[in-house]
């Protein structure tokens, strides 16, 4: 009887356990996508001048809240995936002609020129040069929506194929992108100049292509001829310093390390006659024995190690990141920088942050924006579930340029008027 009387208790208590479950998988997914936290516009980190302050009050998005997809996008990983995996959202095909040149060691280098849809917002020649992140080209979702974005506000487009990337050009030498060589963007940029004598220029860098372009700026100041301003987008700034940290399973850094490993073997074997036939010769460094370490290889560090500083006769790993990271050439740009990190971007360490932000604090010309989210070149926007075809980053870049072409203008004509006033005197 007294057992009768106790089973109506049993679905109660799995009642509770049920409750318990589901509130446990409700925490995990709050945490997950990190839904507490708060939408608040980037912070910004600069020094008072009549540059920034301008900047301020022409590029709204500098100050305004950024508002990711409710959903899922506060979180750094899924923003990072989604780039990775989709690119973008009903990404358009803009019509571009593709370029060829011979570099001087043999390599064809190839970039791909969009001209622009419309007049430009200050009726002038600009042309945008744009170096992608690792391992991309023209073709990717990402850079095809935000060249047809700029062609629609009055920019030609350059945009650099990194040598190797593009499945159906093969290498005419034994060598591809590496890290920090600047040698095939600067081919570019030169062939702009040459053909388009009136055109002024905006250097863009997404993630390594960041690295390049800042580290081609500072190399030399000839190179910052014409140029109007740089952006770079996601970048790491030291491959010396990142090296440990992507080693690292704080915010699963060793697996996207590992990701990133494995598609760079992929294209690197699709280029094996070239790199490692008989019959090409090889750097004296490179042996056939590395070969085989690169299929062994986890990490993007052991690739470079056994196979990319050695197409530039680097005898260490170190010396190459040491080399070729844009950090030691940060200091010698002079026209307007901005950089732009994500906080929650899981690819780049917090510490690599302190190199931006210090250098903010001593340059006039730095700018560094930094949103609470967006991931690794994700910037993702939307109400609540799907995102918008346009990023936050896509809109941010071109209402910078736009920005600082008009300072560019109203700089020219107040020196015009100051001319007109002295030759009245």
């Amino acid at each position: 009887m007294n057992a009768m009387l106790e089973t109506p208790e049993l679905p109660a208590v799995f009642d509770g356990v049920k409750l318990a479950a589901v509130a446990a998988v409700l925490y995990v997914i709050v945490r997950c996508l990190n839904l507490k936290s708060p939408t608040a516009p980037p912070d910004l980190y600069f020094q008072d001048s009549g540059l920034s302050r301008f900047l301020l009050k022409s590029c709204p998005l500098l100050t305004k809240e950024y508002i990711p997809p409710l959903i899922w996008g506060k979180s750094g990983h899924i923003q990072t995936a989604l780039y990775g995996k989709m690119g973008r959202v009903r990404s358009p095909h803009p019509y571009g002609h593709r370029k060829f040149i011979t570099m001087s060691d043999g390599a064809t280098s190839t970039f791909d020129l969009f001209e622009p849809l419309a007049e430009h917002c200050v009726g002038d020649d600009i042309t945008m040069v744009i170096c992608p992140g690792i391992a991309n080209h023209s073709e990717k979702q990402y850079i095809r929506t935000f060249v047809d974005y700029a062609q629609k506000n009055g920019y030609r487009c350059a945009v650099l194929n990194h040598l190797g990337a593009l499945p159906n050009i093969e290498l005419t030498s034994p060598r591809m992108f590496t890290y920090g060589c600047t040698w095939e963007f600067g081919a570019m940029v030169n062939y702009i100049k040459r053909t388009y004598p009136l055109t002024q220029l905006v250097v863009v860098g997404f993630s390594l292509g960041g690295n390049i372009v800042c580290k081609y700026l500072g190399e030399t100041q000839a190179n910052q001829d014409r140029v109007l301003c740089c952006v770079s987008v996601c970048q790491g700034y030291s491959a010396l310093r990142a090296q440990e940290t992507f080693m690292q399973w704080d915010q699963c850094r060793r697996f996207y390390n590992f990701l990133m490993a494995d598609n760079m073997k992929k294209i690197i074997l699709s280029h094996r006659q070239a790199l490692f036939g008989d019959h090409v010769r090889k750097p004296q460094s490179l042996e056939d024995t590395d070969l085989s370490r690169l299929y062994t290889a986890t990490s993007l560090m052991q690739i470079d190690d056994n196979v990319m500083r050695k197409f530039h006769g680097y005898t260490s790993l170190k010396e190459y990141y040491e080399e070729e990271s844009c950090m030691r050439y940060l200091h010698r740009i002079y026209v307007p920088l901005m950089l732009v990190n994500a906080a929650d971007d899981p690819l780049v360490h917090e510490s690599l942050l302190n190199i931006p932000k210090s250098l903010s604090e001593k340059r006039e010309n730095v700018m560094f924006v930094l949103p609470l989210h967006g991931g690794h070149l994700g910037f993702f926007e939307g109400s609540v579930l799907f995102p918008e075809p346009l990023t936050w980053m896509d809109k941010l870049v071109v209402e910078y340029a736009n920005a600082i072409c008009q300072w560019e203008r109203n700089k020219l004509q107040c020196s015009d008027t100051e001319q007109v006033e002295a030759d009245l005197e």
